[in-house]
């Protein structure tokens, strides 16, 4: 099963992923880790990600493609995948299914975790004293939210046509987000 977890940043795609993670056995393949990896190694692609993410931009699609493709066309991962910020564009999301597709695979569900901005605001504030990310501030928070909700509307269409989206309240408690998915998942796998 591949699945695609959608939500603004803060909204909890990185801790419901680990959630699904563990209870499914899927790998994550975060967008963010990536990046946030080639920056850490210090790359010159690191340098220039660093670049893009500090002022509130998103990273090219190619770039993230690439670092996609070598995580999608391993036999380890194959049909095992929730993807956690990707795609964030609709050039994104067919690429992705493109990519899915060259490799024997397919999206089985797009999970959309539906929060608030000043939920956003709140929770980035605390993960950016919790993890210490140079990525997280209010400032940034905002822009990244207004530029999710401007550049992921055509993707919701996108897999709303192709009747994959099942929306969850991101606004619960962990746990109640956590029980809601696994519903979602588990009518699915039936």
């Amino acid at each position: 099963m591949n699945i695609v977890i959608f939500g603004p940043p803060g909204a909890g795609k990185g801790t419901q992923s680990k959630f699904i993670v563990k209870k499914y056995n899927l790998y994550q393949l975060s967008t963010g880790d990536l990046l946030r990896n080639e920056i850490k190694n210090n790359s010159e692609l690191g340098t220039k990600i660093s670049s893009i993410i500090n002022s509130g931009g998103l990273v090219s699609d190619e770039i993230v493609g690439n670092l996609i493709e070598k995580f999608v066309s391993s036999y380890e991962y194959k049909n095992k995948i929730i993807f956690d910020g990707y795609p964030r564009t609709l050039i994104q999301a067919k690429n992705l299914n493109n990519l899915l597709k060259n490799y024997g695979q397919k999206i089985d569900v797009v999970l959309k975790l539906t929060v608030g901005l000043e939920t956003i605001k709140k929770r980035i504030s605390e993960r950016q004293i919790q993890e210490n990310r140079s990525d997280d501030s209010e400032d940034i928070a905002i822009k990244r939210f207004q530029t999710y909700d401007q550049t992921t509307k055509p993707v919701l269409e996108y897999y709303k046509k192709q009747k994959l989206i099942k929306e969850v309240n991101g606004e619960q408690k962990i746990e109640e987000i956590n029980k809601e998915i696994g519903d979602i998942i588990d009518l699915i796998e039936g």
